[in-house]
């Protein structure tokens, strides 16, 4: 059976460039596809003499019969996964008025404004359904290229969950793509430690006045054992990848200490995890 990437989200998130990302790491991809489509393209994907394993479909905008489309491939054998595209209202906006693109939805008496938040209600049911969620709102094409091949180029085996630990500064919002947000602003701040200030949580100093201080220990062992405990009910429920974000007040010192050093841990528990740090050059 082929494996499939329903690649799908918001109009100007990112699908084409997620689509070109796939392909360069070895993906036969099919852009822009009609969701009445899927199956045929899958079957000839899957047909005796096929040379491609692999498969990313990029989704049209027939959201309605998307989630259908997908279980019935699901139900046919094939592995089937869903990578939803976001981004926050005005970064969209932003976008279309740099390109001068119309949004698809868009008519006469609706705004770009108006055309964006009709299809986020259209497709929250196939959010909510979604594996793998992105939010590219402060991504720049760079970080998005890195991001998606961190996921996708050493994936893991199948039944593994592949973990992202994610560092952010709660100033600058919450992670829309965060399955697990945790707050370690509990912590003392290295912040107001004048020499430690311009320094962040990759630098020794930061790393070990964070995780010398008494209740760091203790949460990262706790919340190690529960992410332990967990993540086998989130395979059962299908998930392959899961989110983690560690957040403080500026994404550069304690959470940044703290999302490595759990990182570190799980990958001693045998997980397979990577780490990010959303807001550290800020």
């Amino acid at each position: 059976m082929t494996e499939v990437v329903v690649i799908t989200g918001l109009s100007g998130a990112g699908r084409s460039q997620a689509a070109g990302v796939l392909e360069d790491l070895g993906w036969y991809v099919v852009d822009n596809l009609p969701t009445s489509l899927i199956d045929t393209i899958v079957d000839l994907a899957s047909a005796p003499g096929s040379e491609i394993p692999r498969l990313a479909l990029v989704a049209g905008r027939q959201h309605a019969e998307l989630l259908d489309a997908i279980a019935h491939l699901r139900s046919s054998g094939h592995h089937v996964r869903v990578l939803y595209l976001d981004a926050d209202s005005p970064e969209l906006v932003r976008r279309y008025e740099a390109t001068r693109r119309r949004h698809p939805l868009a008519g006469e008496r609706t705004g770009v404004l108006g055309a964006i938040e009709t299809e986020r209600a259209s497709l929250e049911a196939v959010k909510a359904s979604a594996d793998m969620l992105i939010d590219t709102s402060q991504l720049n094409v760079h970080q998005f290229r890195d991001k998606l091949i961190g996921a996708f180029e050493g994936e893991a085996p199948a039944g593994r969950m592949q973990l992202a630990v994610q560092a952010f500064g709660f100033k600058y919002g919450l992670p829309l793509d965060a399955d697990v947000v945790m707050d370690v602003r509990f912590l003392p701040n290295p912040h107001w430690v004048p020499e430690l200030r311009p320094q962040t949580g990759l630098d020794e100093a930061v790393r070990d006045y964070v995780l010398n201080q008494p209740a760091t220990k203790t949460f990262i062992d706790r919340f190690e054992q529960m992410l332990v405990d967990l993540i086998p009910a989130y395979i059962t429920e299908g998930k392959s990848y899961l989110t983690i974000a560690i957040g403080c007040t500026g994404g550069r010192h304690r959470s940044v200490a703290v999302a490595e050093e759990l990182a570190r841990h799980l990958i001693a528990d045998g997980f397979q995890a990577r780490v990010t740090h959303r807001d550290i050059a800020r």
